[in-house]
């Protein structure tokens, strides 16, 4: 099993806090009631519901906040991708053993899967395999 594990400080965001974030990253900085409103469609959340959510991801270091003049305005604290890879590697960990060949098989029998999106996974495998070749003492 290779290591695809993240070390302490792993990013561990629940559904609403996905939410917030995916609406936050779309406009930030911005306040809770800018994010509420973009929810507006998706949630029936109130701002006392937004605000506290937002608060916590603060506590856990998810965002940053910064009071101005009368109201707060908060950026992530963490990237996309960060989160991405955060979640994906719990995925591998806790459903798949730690096993990438299964969790990737199971991804590309969705069937949902584009041939551009095939030709990049062949390119990123052929690229990792040359990267290996060439550096054949470092653990896969």
């Amino acid at each position: 099993m290779g290591s695809y594990f993240m070390k302490k400080g792993n990013i561990e965001l629940t559904e609403a806090e996905w939410t917030i974030i995916n609406a936050l990253w779309a406009a930030e900085p911005c306040s809770a009631p800018v994010i509420r409103e973009k929810l507006r469609s998706k949630t029936e959340w109130t701002y006392s519901t937004v605000r506290t959510l937002m608060d916590r991801m603060v506590a856990k270091g998810l965002l940053r906040a910064e009071k101005v003049r009368h109201g707060t305005r908060f950026r992530s604290a963490v990237t996309r991708e960060q989160a991405q890879r955060s979640e994906l590697l719990y995925a591998l960990k806790h459903a798949f053993n730690g096993a990438l060949t299964p969790m990737v098989q199971c991804l590309l029998d969705t069937g949902e899967i584009s041939a551009r999106e095939l030709a990049q996974l062949e390119a990123f495998i052929k690229a990792k395999k040359k990267s290996a070749s060439s550096n054949p003492t470092r653990p896969n």
